[in-house]
């Protein structure tokens, strides 16, 4: 599974500056607007102790992370769903992330310039979010003129879809996001296939300056209520530190959380906000060639899990032998983990929990 973030947010919040400490990718910050002029995409290991723990107890070659695929594009600005600034051009890319990754400025400085002349981050947040809304609504209004010629020619699909529409575009002319409305299975249905940007989870980055690391201004108070009122997620980061820490090594970057009075990167915090923002968790394979971490969904079954491993294996899944990461640290081998009688032999309904470490049984 490629999960994928989308950054967004005004010009000069710290986009590009959080997308460099994400992927050390070395896309260009300046004080700008406009400094990213197409849509960067970097890789970034997803932080994850559980390898480290597997790897103490099981020899291998290599240790591989899952991978969060991320993508920065040009800032927007109001009127960018009509083609103000570098406008629509870059809203596509938005379309095919998992979840949106919006970056609001909650420092102030006045050496970087606000494309508004002054730090307001509800007012921020409010013109991308209607921005995105117009960019929908235009996708919906397209497609119900499709589905509304469809309909009069008595195709039956495109009847059941105009109701659903309508409702959509009504709801994006309120400038309201999709993901705050209430849908049934089947209008949800519909509505995914246009990958509606609005529709998608969004994780608030609060990028806070060096004076507010904690993120106790009432500039980042106001971002978390925003998030909670709309069933999102907020973190405070500062995009700078982050930045910094990228380019250090593992005890010097210690020693500087340490003395900024960090537990971890805000990086970190970041990707595991993600994962819970998307519903997903981790399991695990191990041997002597690799340990491995995949990525899936709360609530996959054992031949889901074997499907991301290669599509085949779904299809031909027999049987999986589980055990946690707990028992491997509990009883030191995989050898012991069996004699205990701990190695777990699951079948096709067997629903996968995090940490599970798997070898899964495949008939050819």
């Amino acid at each position: 599974m490629s999960l994928a973030c989308g950054i967004v947010g005004l010009p000069n919040v710290g986009k590009s500056t959080l997308f460099n400490a994400i992927t050390a990718a070395g896309a260009e910050a300046a004080n700008y607007p406009f400094c990213t002029i197409e849509p960067n995409v970097g890789m970034v290991p997803v932080p994850d102790d559980r390898l480290g723990v597997i790897n103490g107890f099981i020899e291998t070659v290599d240790v591989i992370p899952s991978l969060l695929k991320v993508v920065d594009i040009a800032g927007l600005v109001e009127g960018a769903s009509r083609g103000e600034g570098l406008g629509n051009k870059f809203l596509g890319h938005i379309r095919e992330v998992n979840a949106i990754l919006h970056v609001v400025r909650c420092f102030e400085d006045g050496n970087v310039v606000h494309v508004s002349g002054k730090v307001d981050p509800l007012g921020d947040i409010g013109v991308i979010e209607l921005e995105l809304a117009m960019a929908d609504l235009e996708t919906v209004s397209r497609a119900l003129e499709k589905s509304t010629k469809k309909a009069r020619g008595n195709d039956a699909d495109a009847k059941a879809e105009v109701p659903v529409l309508e409702k959509a575009a009504s709801w994006l002319e309120g400038g309201k996001p999709v993901r705050a409305g209430e849908w049934t299975d089947r209008e949800r249905e519909t509505l995914n296939r246009l990958q509606l940007m609005t529709a998608k989870p969004v994780l608030y980055a609060a990028n806070v300056g060096q004076d507010d690391l904690q993120g106790d201004s009432p500039h980042v108070k106001a971002v978390v209520d925003h998030a909670h009122a709309t069933g999102s997620e907020c973190l405070a980061l500062c995009a700078d530190i982050e930045n910094e820490l990228a380019g250090m090594e593992v005890d010097d970057r210690r020693e500087f959380l340490d003395d900024l009075g960090l537990q971890s990167p805000g990086l970190d915090r970041l990707v595991r906000s993600a994962y819970s923002l998307l519903g997903l968790m981790s399991f695990y394979t191990a041997g002597p060639k690799e340990i491995r971490a995949w990525t899936i969904h709360d609530g996959d079954t054992a031949p889901t899990a074997a499907g991301v491993i290669h599509t085949d294996f779904e299809k031909s899944f027999i049987r999986g032998e589980i055990y946690g990461v707990d028992d491997l640290v509990e009883l030191k081998s995989e050898q012991a983990i069996r004699a205990a009688g701990r190695m777990r032999s699951e079948g096709r309904d067997y629903v996968m929990q995090d940490g599970d470490v798997a070898h899964f049984l495949v008939g050819r």
